[in-house]
């Protein structure tokens, strides 16, 4: 349903494309700690020197300077922009500062830690569908102490594609590359500024293959030959495993190279058996971050690719760090912001009901207010979400009432007590007791389901 927002970048939902959201955020929860993810929730507010301490951040930060103030700077604390590593901002994403908890809570955690996180996160976005300046990410990560073996890699892309399988959204694809692999073929092209290759790469869907060879020759002094290497590199894009031939037939020889290839031909073999038509080898994948030391994703749906990837991540060898002790990690986060507005924009779902309420129970009477609460809380006993009407209406007008809050039920009690139930969507009217009676599953509580 399309609205005008009265703040742009802020969605707000009707209470029936709330429901959808929430039926999208109780699957990834039910899916997650059916993996054995535990929920955690970090603050909304980080230094913007944590922010910022690794990787290139091309989006604006959103700084807090009263909060800044009352912390103690008299009223002179700078905004972020100024580069105050000590200024406030809210966090724009949730990877950094679940390092920053993963480091002050190291003793209390068991590690490998599995977590999952669903929280606001705030970006200076220009607004447009699917991009949001406030928005909901829903992260899985699994963080190791010391060490954290690379199966990890292959259990992180599995479970995401279940997670994503199981909600009311188009077939989607995970495009899977390997930091490893592309580090190691450009320092065998003589490329060493491999970060700055990665970030022209990155760049590779939005402004073409021919200006990405221009960055790479005016910003990093690559050759034609060097150019035209990583481009070939990065066309290669295979639904199995057959990448791992064209890779080498590129004549290119690095031992890093070796390894990542060996990383990613495991997890695209795990995913093609596990959930087959829903990954491919993409070697354009480069994720701009600096933090990604392997394994790096980014998933689209198929037919709505121009709407960007709707969950990414990677592996991270170094993001957490405390002194000689650092705590390697892997994970993906789902836009889950991204994907609502997409179906409901798109009306690929929708909840069966505006409200949750599966019942209202009709008053014949002003005075039989508080037996309709003694039906209403027998009812609710047994988990059948009840109102009661706040006037004794004609009946007709109660029944009105209850179809215009979308409540396919009205419950009646005659002065002789006696009670019966009308389905007012088939005009059905029956017997009923409270103590006993429900309504189908179907009807029992609301539910989402695909147009």
């Amino acid at each position: 349903m399309a609205r005008t927002a009265s703040l742009s970048g802020f969605p707000e939902w009707l209470p029936e494309e709330r429901l959808v959201e929430l039926h999208v955020l109780d699957t990834l929860r039910r899916i997650f700690e059916l993996h054995g993810f535990s929920s955690i929730e970090t603050r909304a507010v980080e230094t913007l020197g944590q922010l910022l301490r690794k990787g290139e951040v091309d989006k604006e930060v959103y700084g807090l300077r009263r909060l800044q103030d009352e912390e103690g700077d008299g009223g002179n604390a700078a905004a972020p922009a100024s580069g105050d590593p000590h200024a406030l901002a809210l966090h724009f994403d949730l990877t950094v500062p679940f390092a920053r908890y993963v480091v002050e809570n190291a003793g209390y955690l068991a590690f490998p830690f599995r977590r999952y996180q669903i929280q606001k996160v705030w970006r200076g976005e220009r607004p447009q569908e699917g991009r949001a300046r406030e928005f909901t990410q829903a992260d899985i990560d699994v963080v190791g102490d010391g060490e954290l073996p690379f199966r990890y890699d292959v259990e992180i892309a599995l479970v995401i594609a279940e997670a994503l399988s199981a909600l009311p959204i188009p077939d989607f694809l995970l495009r899977i590359n390997n930091r490893k692999l592309a580090e190691g073929f450009y320092n065998g092209i003589g490329l060493t500024d491999t970060a700055g290759v990665l970030r022209s790469i990155d760049k590779l869907e939005k402004i073409g293959p021919a200006k990405v060879a221009e960055l790479l020759k005016s910003e990093l002094g690559a050759t034609d030959e060097q150019a035209r290497s990583a481009l070939e590199l990065a066309s290669i894009r295979t639904g199995d495993t057959s990448f791992v031939a064209e890779v080498r037939a590129l004549g290119v020889s690095n031992d890093l190279l070796e390894e990542g290839l060996a990383e990613l031909e495991q997890v695209i073999a795990a995913v093609v058996q596990r959930a087959p038509g829903k990954v491919v080898a993409d070697l354009s994948i480069a994720r701009g971050l600096d933090y990604y030391t392997g394994t790096v994703v980014e998933t689209v749906l198929v037919g709505h690719e121009q709407l960007g990837s709707i969950c990414s991540g990677g592996r991270y060898d170094a993001l957490a760090s405390k002194g000689s002790r650092t705590f390697p990690g892997v994970g993906l986060s789902i836009g889950v912001t991204r994907l609502v507005s997409r179906i409901l924009s798109q009306n690929l779902a929708r909840a069966t009901r505006s409200v949750p309420t599966a019942v209202l129970v009709a008053l014949t009477t002003d005075d039989s207010w508080g037996g309709a609460q003694d039906v209403a809380a027998a009812l609710r006993s047994r988990g059948i979400a009840t109102e009661v009407a706040a006037k004794a209406e004609k009946f007709g007008k109660q029944i009105k009432f209850a179809h215009r809050r979308g409540i396919p039920f009205v419950w009646f009690t005659d002065e002789e007590g006696n009670h019966q139930v009308k389905d007012i969507r088939s005009g059905e009217q029956v017997d009923a007791d409270p103590t006993s009676w429900a309504p189908s599953g179907e009807d029992l509580h609301v539910r989402v389901r695909t147009a």
